[in-house]
């Protein structure tokens, strides 16, 4: 990882959550317990829309699936008299995936060096929700990058990961318990990649399939209180090469986030179990795809 000269953290660490966003939170919500996700409690979010403006109550909220490394959101629309936070925008698109979020360890550090890039970040964007109704006030410093046509692709910093990764909500019956990986689809890899570096602040490989792959090296604590040290990643591919990682996943529009990897702890012993009676992807290596039909429009690949 890169750092200031100070010594100030100035890239990312590690791939922290994905969104998966939806007009209606409740089907999405029953989507995923099937799959055998426990979810935190139903958190209505707010924020400011600008760096210096008022903190103000969205209409947008969301229920968690928490890991030991990183989490999956899903988000959709509480209130649509409200602001929306981008989810309607995003479902018109298409439902799915929506939102990468990597971690970073010094948002003043990372502002510096996106500023020094060219970027026209206006400053530190702070967001926060209820972990529960009545419940205390989780907190996050965001740094979006702005204008992403892939989605809401931010650098992103908890500021109380102790009230969200909680032990009570992070007892799946599938056994995740990782997020590993991110994959893409662009007209455009290159292009993809290129903002994607430059957000994190880390370099680019070429993907053995096509296309481009970043890899976050991973640090302690960073995507939850008790992660390890792990590395995880983004696949940014062309459109001729998703059949060669996720079979059988169409491409509503372009660019498009497809789908997930997510690691059990058992080999996918509990979620073949669980999911019995599914239409599932066997994949190479004993892992399993669970379609985007399944999951809210995301592909999900569990091993």
């Amino acid at each position: 990882m890169s750092g200031t000269a100070d010594g100030r953290m100035s890239s990312a660490a590690a791939l922290d959550h994905v969104g998966v966003a939806a007009q209606d939170l409740a089907p999405l919500v029953a989507q995923y317990k099937r799959l055998g996700f426990d979810l935190s409690p139903l958190a209505q979010q707010s924020g400011k829309r600008r760096p210096d403006g008022p903190t103000e109550l969205f209409g947008s909220g969301n229920r968690c699936a928490f890991f030991r490394h990183g989490y999956i959101e899903l988000i959709g629309i509480l209130d649509p008299a409200l602001f929306g936070n981008a989810v309607d925008q995003f479902v018109a698109r298409y439902a799915g995936l929506h939102i990468a979020a990597f971690a970073m360890q010094d948002e003043a550090a990372n502002l510096d060096r996106l500023r020094a890039g060219g970027l026209a970040i206006p400053g530190i964007a702070y967001l926060e929700r209820p972990v529960e109704a009545g419940g205390p006030i989780a907190r996050f410093a965001r740094l979006p990058f702005p204008d992403a046509p892939e989605g809401r692709v931010q650098l992103i910093r908890h500021l109380t990961p102790e009230l969200v990764w909680q032990p009570r909500w992070m007892n799946h019956a599938n056994k995740v318990e990782a997020l590993e990986a991110l994959v893409m689809v662009s007209a455009n890899p290159a292009e993809t990649a290129a903002r994607f570096s430059r957000l994190t602040g880390l370099p680019l490989e070429p993907d053995p399939v096509g296309g481009f792959r970043l890899v976050l090296p991973g640090a302690a604590g960073a995507a939850g209180p008790e992660a390890p040290v792990m590395q995880t990643q983004v696949r940014m591919l062309p459109p001729e090469a998703l059949a060669s990682v996720l079979p059988g996943v169409e491409v509503p529009c372009l660019p498009f986030m497809a789908g997930m990897v997510l690691r059990t702890s058992d080999a996918t012993q509990a979620a073949r179990q669980l999911l019995t009676g599914l239409p599932l992807v066997e994949l190479p290596g004993g892992a399993l795809l669970v379609p985007p039909a399944l999951a809210g429009g995301a592909a999900l690949v569990l091993r």
